[in-house]
This record gives C-alpha cells, sequence and structure tokens, in this order.
C-alpha cells in the first residue's frame, strides 16, 4: 500500500530519533521562551490543525516550565486546605503556552499548537497563530472565520481544542453541568435544589 508523505512523517514521529531530538530540545532550552520559526517541525500535526504555508500565518515555539504547581504558604491561619505546596491545575500545559503565545504577540489570533518535546525542566509547544489582517486570511474561505470579532482572544477564553479539552467539553452527555460553563452549571443545578425543596414544603 503506497501512502504519502504525511503518513510517514508521522510514523517517524512516534518513536523519533532520540540523540537529535535531545541535541534539539538542549539548543531550545538555552534560547528564548519565544521563537519564531520559518517552518512547522511537524508538518503533518500541523496541517491537520489547520496551517496553511501562505501569508498570514506564523508558527511560534514556546518554552513552558514543568513543576508541581506550588501555591504560596499563607501568612495567618492555620486551615489545612492551605497548607498544600502543590496542586493540580484544570489547565493544560499547551493551553498555558497558548495564552502566553496570545499575550506576547496581540497582534496575531491562536489557531491551534501541538507538543514538540518534553525534558526534565521544559515543555516545548509549536503554536500555530493567525494574522486577521493580511488580505490572504480575509480572502481564504476556510480561515477568514478567525478575522471577526467574536473569535478573538481565543486561548484566554478557552475556544481552542487544549482550551475545550481542559474545560471537560469532549463530553457530550446531556446530563453534564460543563455547558454553557462550569459556574452555570452549578448555578443551575443550585436553583433547581432549590425549586425542589420549596415545593417539598
Amino acid at each position: 500500500m503506497v501512502h504519502g508523505l504525511y503518513y510517514y512523517i508521522k510514523q517517524a514521529w512516534k518513536k523519533p530519533d532520540a540523540k537529535t531530538l535531545r541535541d534539539r530540545m538542549t539548543t531550545w532550552r538555552a534560547g528564548n521562551v519565544f521563537t519564531k520559526v520559518e517552518k512547522p517541525l511537524r508538518l503533518d500535526r500541523a496541517r491537520s490543525l489547520g496551517y496553511k504555508d501562505k501569508k498570514g500565518f506564523v508558527v511560534i515555539r514556546v518554552k513552558v516550565k514543568r513543576g508541581g504547581h506550588k501555591r504560596p504558604r499563607p501568612n495567618k491561619g492555620r486551615r489545612g486546605k492551605r497548607l498544600h505546596t502543590r496542586k493540580n491545575l484544570k489547565m493544560s500545559y499547551k493551553w498555558i503556552a497558548e495564552q502566553r503565545v496570545s499575550k506576547k504577540y496581540v497582534n496575531l489570533e491562536v489557531l491551534n499548537s501541538y507538543e514538540i518535546g518534553k525534558d526534565g525542566m521544559n515543555y516545548f509547544y509549536e503554536v500555530i497563530c493567525v494574522d486577521p489582517t493580511k488580505s490572504e486570511i480575509k480572502s481564504d474561505k476556510n480561515i477568514n472565520w478567525i478575522t471577526k470579532p467574536k473569535n478573538q482572544n481565543r486561548p484566554e477564553r478557552g475556544l481552542t481544542s487544549a482550551g475545550k479539552k481542559s474545560r471537560g467539553l469532549r463530553n457530550k452527555s446531556p446530563t453534564s453541568n460543563v455547558r454553557p460553563s462550569v459556574g452555570a452549571g452549578m448555578r443551575r443545578k443550585s436553583r433547581n435544589d432549590g425549586v425542589r425543596k420549596k415545593n417539598k414544603l
């Protein structure tokens, strides 16, 4: 069976050459947090997430520190709830990387991102961004939706793929309380509980 180029790129990334990847990450670790790259490293993944080799598309490599997400110690009080040194974030590292790129490059809109490596200190991602002011983007019917005002600041609003996954929106169950948001689901639930108690009285 004959396969295309992207198939072989995908297969190669399933078991990348350890020495080559280690040398790359050594260079990345010594470099800046944000780096614009000419071409995506994982071309197959970038294309599947909407990347096109045309004006208006920008790929940015970002470095995110790994760690236990320590919370600050309290100044007063001895509540056990406050004394945890670690906490689990609902936000994934990928979503954090997208938000940092969005805040750094305010003229670009984040489309999606993918992981390109991790070591003992950092995660490395490539974030696909789009310049909504470019005429090539405005005239492309497949991507011009991102130029509309309602699609601005997507990472901060949890509208990227990584954001939706962290928010639990992959669950399509009608009984789930994650839509339109967790807060709205909790308010709806408490309101319904209040109505039930009132009816019982």
